[in-house]
């Protein structure tokens, strides 16, 4: 339980301990921020982790100059990218074997090959989406490597999303961060974050259900 506690103060509270730590730290907070994030995006074990609200974060701290705008986005980009590629490969290799192992109706080939099917034809628009959907991002790689996603088309979504996701919050951190109103109520900030995030999941998920309603 004290765990838990620790890492919801973490996360709401994530400016005033990001702060801490690079006045403790300095240049080293480049990778712990590196390791937060790829472990985030890498490992379907960690989806607890902050992605959204840490990106802001290091953007309002680059605002003020505790943290270089141009080398924090570079260092999450690469960890975004390099998670959700790690990611990806834990599921191609380790999925089809535990199907293979199984007798189970619900983990047979047949519902790999429609995985399969399904990242195939929806993945690339499933994969950027993901990003920015906490939870949801940490498990669509590897999903993606269960489903045998085409490695090429997986690799140029992964990026894409990576980039449109740390271009948006850490230039948001950057511009917003440190008005005020947002400093003063940063707990609130990260639970419209958080909202925000979820938009573009429910927007697909309508449209795909008013899209299957109508045919």
């Amino acid at each position: 339980m004290d765990s838990i506690n620790a890492i919801l103060d973490f996360i709401l509270h994530i400016n005033v301990h990001l702060d801490a730590l690079v006045q403790d730290y300095g240049l080293w907070v480049y990778l712990m921020l590196f390791g937060i994030v790829f472990c985030e995006t890498g490992l379907v074990v960690t989806p607890f982790l902050p992605g959204d609200s840490l990106l802001f974060a290091v953007g309002a701290l680059c605002g003020v100059g505790s943290l270089n705008l141009g080398l924090s986005m570079a260092v999450l980009l690469v960890a975004a990218i390099l998670g959700d590629t790690v990611n990806y490969w834990v599921g191609y290799w380790t999925g089809p074997k535990v199907f293979r192992a199984s007798t189970s109706r619900w983990l047979n080939p047949k519902h790999l090959e429609r995985t399969h099917e399904f990242m195939e034809k929806y993945g690339g628009k499933a994969i950027i989406i993901a990003r920015f959907v906490p939870i949801v991002r940490t498990f669509a790689p590897f999903v993606a490597g269960v489903g045998r996603m085409t490695y090429l088309r997986f690799m140029a979504y992964n990026v894409v999303g990576a980039v449109a996701w740390v271009a948006c919050f850490v230039p948001a951190g950057y511009f917003f961060g440190n008005l005020p109103v947002v400093k003063n109520n940063f707990s609130l900030v990260i639970f419209g974050i958080i909202g925000v995030s979820m938009l573009p999941g429910l927007f697909e998920y309508l449209r795909h259900r008013r899209a299957s309603a109508t045919e």
